[in-house]
């Protein structure tokens, strides 16, 4: 049941993963994506959905959408409806669901992360109200359907499905925090079952707004090389069936892994730095350690935020550097930026389902674009693919006004 009366359990029951739907520039899907990390394939190439020739940067790392969308109980006028960023989370949810083996209910909440949302169908609003503003055809659509919990709405109709939905918008720890927000509803005992996750695509608005704060490079995407000159954005979606371990039993079902930790918190420092010591993003792993009931010496992988911007490497570094203490010699870090670009609200998501790919297969993903470590580095960059063997991994997630997350997450055996 959703949202009883009365107290949380006394104790809190354990949250597993039943479920991961991803699609990135690496492809759709588990396998093509795990192949694709695990060998550190980069995917950055020249923008193509809009011009960029005026910009400093040229390159993101952009999606190459199925011709065709699963087949859903969505009606052919709502598939239409679709953008690129309402396609790209239905897929994922779908691949989710279907690995889940859930039946369609009335009360599944779905805890969204995004922060462009529909941004392209306001773009096309805005430019017909300004190039033609007595011509109203589709300005309608395109404003409902610019609604972030629209998207969601459609995608529980593409399930037959129905529930709560929470939009979570906290920058670039929105899928985090959509995630860990789910893993709270179910250990408070308001649900036993909840889909989480988070999707962006890349719009000229934001990509022109990063472009022209300087925050994109104009190389190539190497979070904590010394040399690093910004980050790259990309596309993606990542979506998670979360459950109890009572409830993912009494069905049988197949569990990817261990949902086990999570932590939130803002340092209010600037608009768009973090602390230079990081001091938020300490907390959060501090936090998310607290409530996993797990030490620094016992997480075997860190996939950290990393960026690629100089102020956001130096500052995770520092703050890693004071979570882990002496562990931090030998704790393996790495970005997956690196090979897929920043996904803004999708990054947490997505990269919690790479931790779920590391704990399965037992690899580690590298930098392939690294080379000159940067001073604050006190830990090892996976710089080559390698065999390991990781039985809890810590993802980072940090957004602009000082959000950050954390979550943990232990192999299930």
């Amino acid at each position: 049941m959703l949202f009883p009366a009365g107290p949380p359990p006394a104790s809190p029951p354990r949250v597993v993963v039943t479920g991961a739907g991803i699609i990135t520039a690496l492809g759709l899907g588990w396998k093509p994506n795990a192949e694709g990390f695990r060998a550190g394939r980069t995917t950055f190439r020249h923008v193509s959905l809009f011009d960029v020739r005026r910009h400093r940067a040229k390159m993101a790392s952009e999606l190459d959408l199925p011709a065709a969308l699963p087949p859903t109980c969505l009606g052919a006028r709502q598939a239409a409806r679709l953008d690129r960023a309402g396609v790209a989370l239905l897929q994922a949810t779908w691949e989710a669901w279907c690995q889940a083996g859930w039946e369609p209910a009335d009360n599944l909440p779905f805890v969204l992360g995004t922060t462009g949302g529909a941004m392209s169908l306001g773009e096309d609003y805005f430019r017909q109200a300004v190039q033609t503003p007595l011509q109203h055809r589709r300005q309608p659509t395109r404003a409902v359907h610019y609604q972030a919990q629209v998207q969601a709405r459609t995608v529980m109709d593409a399930l037959g499905s129905a529930g709560a939905i929470t939009i979570l918008s906290n920058a670039c720890a929105s899928g985090s925090n959509a995630i860990g927000h789910a893993w709270d509803l179910i250990r408070r005992g308001q649900t036993d079952c909840v889909l989480a996750g988070g999707y962006d695509t890349v719009s000229e608005l934001v990509f022109s707004g990063f472009d022209s704060l300087q925050a994109l490079s104009t190389t190539v995407c190497r979070p904590f090389d010394a040399h690093r000159d910004g980050l790259t954005l990309g596309e993606g979606a990542a979506v998670l069936a979360l459950e109890t371990l009572d409830h993912a039993r009494r069905r049988e079902a197949l569990i990817l892994g261990e949902l086990i930790g999570y932590g939130v918190a803002s340092d209010g420092h600037h608009l768009t730095q973090p602390h230079p010591e990081g001091n938020a993003a300490l907390t959060v792993m501090q936090q998310a350690c607290a409530t996993a009931r797990v030490t620094p010496e016992e997480v075997d992988y860190v996939n950290a935020h990393g960026t690629g911007t100089p102020l956001n490497d130096s500052s995770e570094a520092l703050a890693i550097g004071r979570w882990a203490g002496a562990r931090v010699a030998t704790l393996p870090v790495s970005s997956t930026k690196a090979a897929i670009g920043h996904l803004l609200g999708a990054a947490g998501a997505v990269e919690a389902v790479i931790c779920l790919m590391v704990l399965r297969e037992q690899w580690l993903p590298p930098e392939t674009t690294f080379r000159t470590p940067d001073p604050a580095c006190c830990f090892p960059i996976v710089g080559q693919p390698q065999d390991a063997r990781v039985k809890v991994a810590l993802s980072n997630s940090f957004g602009f006004g000082g959000v950050n997350a954390a979550l943990i997450f232990r192999r299930w055996t």
